[in-house]
């Protein structure tokens, strides 16, 4: 097996689909567990019997559940910065350059954007469901979520002269313009949320990033809809791992046929050799004795041994078994036609 014919460019492949297969398989993982949590975990009416049902629990704390509600800020809400009417409690502002950049390669112009600034705004808030119940909601930029609603979008067209058009040639860089967004998690905006339900001292119940790692979700989304979007991330992880961990074995496959195949040309190439000494002089006894033989009758490749087979097709006797065999390629050195077989000479 030392000689086990993997080469460099199946090596890395090997190594790369193997690696990606298994970091697949544990974001996969993850997912599943998350996935699994989410169909275990409580949905829980926001009402006025939520705070006794914490006072009954050990620890007044539930680990994993799931509140639906409408969110109400405490205090005084954030303004949006382009629509006086917005109200908010969640504000994101992002400023972000598109251009054009050369790609040698493929002889065009590509899209490319970065962003320039970012500014996320937030408020403390609660979830208010029936006869005023609500619960508050703690580190919500930690969560996975929510989806904001885009309030306002402009994009700003990017102008330059001659000599910048001079300069974008040379530089290979061709600025579009600018995008200027504003989100927005709105006053009165449903919000799923799926975390550690407490009770602390002052009896306010709080949803919180749960202290076990489990994911945190603030959404928009009804809690099926939540569901069903991460069985979906975890079913495409799965579909990828399997992809790369079939495509390990693929490799492994190729590289194991081809090292079939040279077993087996070394097996036909030992089975000629002992067939060839078996039928006649012209093997390794008679290359062995040379003593004597005049130049005329000697190999044209070693001129040490004497020639001692046929190639067929072409018919020319100019070579002996052991040079035959270090052929690179079963090619005639007189004639250069392929050598279909090879048969011992007989001399009588």
């Amino acid at each position: 097996m030392e000689d086990f014919p993997i080469r460099t460019l199946e090596m890395v492949c090997l190594g790369s689909s193997i690696a990606l297969s298994g970091f697949f398989y544990y974001i996969y993982k993850k997912k599943r567990n998350t996935v699994d949590k989410l169909n275990e975990a409580p949905v829980l009416s926001l009402d006025e019997k939520l705070v006794d049902l914490l006072n009954a629990t050990p620890g007044k704390c539930l680990q994993y559940v799931v509140i639906e509600g409408t969110v109400q800020p405490i205090g005084e809400p954030l303004r949006s910065q382009f629509q006086d009417t917005s109200f908010g409690v969640i504000q994101k502002l992002v400023l972000r350059e598109h251009k054009l950049v050369w790609n040698g390669l493929a002889r065009s112009w590509t899209d490319s954007e970065r962003v320039l600034h970012q500014r996320v705004n937030v408020v403390p808030f609660n979830l208010l469901g029936l006869n005023q119940a609500f619960v508050r909601v703690l580190c919500p930029l930690e969560a996975t979520g929510p989806n904001m609603e885009i309030i306002h979008e402009k994009f700003h067209q990017a102008t330059y002269g001659f000599t910048d058009l001079i300069g974008q040639y040379l530089s290979g860089e061709k600025p579009k313009g600018q995008l200027e967004t504003e989100e927005m998690l709105k006053v009165g905006a449903s919000l799923t949320a799926v975390g550690e339900l407490i009770l602390d001292a002052d009896r306010l119940p709080k949803i919180r990033p749960p202290t076990d790692g489990s994911e945190y979700f603030l959404c928009t989304e009804d809690f099926a809809t939540l569901r069903m979007e991460q069985e979906g991330l975890a079913e495409i992880w799965r579909v990828l791992a399997c992809v790369c961990a079939l495509a390990s074995v693929g490799v492994l496959i190729w590289a194991g046929r081809r090292y079939y195949r040279q077993l087996q040309l070394k097996r036909e190439q030992e089975n000629l050799r002992r067939e060839f000494e078996r039928l006649g002089p012209g093997g390794r006894g008679r290359e062995e004795e040379n003593e004597g033989e005049s130049l005329e009758n000697m190999c044209v490749i070693c001129l040490s041994n004497p020639r001692g087979c046929v190639l067929l097709n072409c018919g020319h006797v100019c070579c002996c078994f052991r040079c035959y065999q270090a052929l690179p390629q079963p090619i005639c050195p007189i004639c250069r036609q392929n050598i279909e077989r090879v048969v011992p000479l007989y001399q009588a």
